[in-house]
């Protein structure tokens, strides 16, 4: 009698960015024909790489170059637009929300959940109205077009009022994506109003940055924080510490040492939290909501299940004499290297082999302040201007996935420096339709 053959393992991975896309590579690479299927889900058809979005808002990097597409390097896998609203781990299930809206459930045999983080919010009074997030290239985009037109605007107006409320900006959380944002942008600003805006100065321009904290970049040395700030002060920046806002509504921005200023620019980037989505599931979670794992990267006590990223309190084992309790940060250098040792766990462990943890001493951090200008805390290595921003493109450059993606970006830059990078608003990819309602209602 001949022997049934089995069916392959149902693998689904619970999102697409770094940790879904990266795990999904190395299993397609690693997995033999007919050992398992993978499907990958995700409410957007492309990864994107966030360390690149501030260059891509200032114009130095074209925006559909930071994001890859996941169909196209994914050929080995399923590729399902949608959005995962619950996880029953004890059916082995997942519950997708598509496009169209119509619900559907994906069974699986082993998961992988890379949903990432979302931003981390606070009740403020009209933060959902007049705020904007900076983690996505639909927002950098946004913020590209918004900035340049309010430089616009101002250059065609007499009310004083209104020119300085148009050429306020200002940027909440003094993280690496607060920092990048704000220098790349400013610095973009600036250009624009040196070269094309006779009716404005770069004086004009209003920037703030807004930090509860009594530092910035805590990822860098206390040191190179210090330098950043000084930095940036010399730009004309203002730099607001141990300080909070109470309230932006209406644009009027309040801060808690009694600051009051109208702005029409506010940019979000005070921190991260692991996606919502975990709390509809019945996964391991702790205190800040993220699924709990051992160091091989499985979650406790559901040996099927995976997880890496934001998402996932991973224990830092490079840490744990100094912190038994430390896990590793939400950072897109532990992201893709947990990726890459997911993908080698979970191959080796359907072929019967044991899982190595991951293990991954930080070993510093570069972040840009504009064009030529940045900073690196590098094997405690640092470096201040044009050496650490070249170390910043040079890094985030080659952890681009893809040769394709490498080049275009190399080829961008390239094209900026010889003729200088485009300053020009697209106004109308915000409202693409506004003139043919117009139209057809007149």
């Amino acid at each position: 009698m001949a022997a049934v053959k089995s069916q392959p393992t149902r693998i689904l991975i619970a999102g697409g960015g770094y940790v879904g896309m990266y795990t999904a590579l190395g299993l397609q690479s690693k997995l033999r024909a007919g050992e398992a299927s993978i499907t990958v889900v995700d409410p957007q058809p492309h990864m994107t790489y966030q360390p690149f979005l501030p260059e891509s808002s200032a114009g130095s990097i074209e925006p559909r170059h930071v994001v890859v597409p996941l169909r196209r390097v994914l050929k080995r896998c399923q590729v399902v637009t949608g959005r995962i609203t619950q996880i029953q781990n004890e059916h082995r299930v997942a519950t997708v929300e598509a496009p169209d809206g119509h619900i559907e459930e994906l069974p699986y045999d082993v998961l992988v959940v890379a949903l990432g983080s979302i931003a981390r919010t606070l009740p403020i009074p009209g933060l959902a109205e007049q705020g904007i997030a900076a983690r996505t290239v639909g927002e950098a985009i946004y913020l590209r077009n918004h900035v340049l037109s309010r430089l616009d605007a101002a250059a065609s107006t007499n009310d004083p009022d209104l020119r300085r409320r148009l050429l306020s900006f200002v940027v909440i959380g003094g993280g690496f994506a607060g920092i990048e944002m704000l220098g790349e942008l400013e610095d973009m600003a600036r250009y624009a109003i040196e070269r094309y805006y006779r009716d404005l100065r770069p004086e004009d321009m209003r920037w703030v940055l807004v930090e509860a904290a009594n530092r910035i970049l805590p990822e860098v040395s206390a040191k190179m924080g210090v330098y950043t700030v000084r930095r940036l002060e010399e730009r004309g920046i203002e730099v607001f510490l141990e300080t909070k806002v109470t309230t932006m509504e209406n644009g009027h921005v309040v801060l808690d040492d009694g600051t009051e200023f109208d702005a029409d620019t506010i940019i979000w980037t005070a921190g991260v939290k692991a996606n919502p989505v975990l709390a509809n599931s019945d996964l391991p979670r702790d205190a800040r909501g993220r699924v709990r794992c051992t160091a091989s990267l499985q979650v406790e006590g559901t040996p099927n299940v995976w997880a890496a990223g934001d998402c996932a309190a991973v224990p830092d084992l490079s840490r744990t004499e100094e912190d038994p309790q430390a896990t590793c940060s939400p950072s897109a250098q532990h992201a893709v290297r947990q990726a890459k040792q997911l993908a080698k766990n979970l191959v080796a462990v359907l072929r019967g082999k044991q899982p190595k943890p991951y293990f991954h001493r930080y070993v510093g951090s570069v972040a840009s302040l504009g064009l030529y200008k940045g900073v690196a805390d590098v094997y405690n290595i640092k470096l201040k201007g044009f050496p650490a921003w070249f170390m910043h493109r040079t890094y985030h450059v080659s952890r681009m996935p893809t040769f394709n993606r490498k080049f275009r970006i190399v080829m961008d830059w390239t094209l900026a420096a010889v003729f200088r990078r485009e300053v020009v608003a697209l106004g109308q990819i915000n409202d693409p339709k506004a003139d043919f309602v117009r139209a057809a209602n007149s």
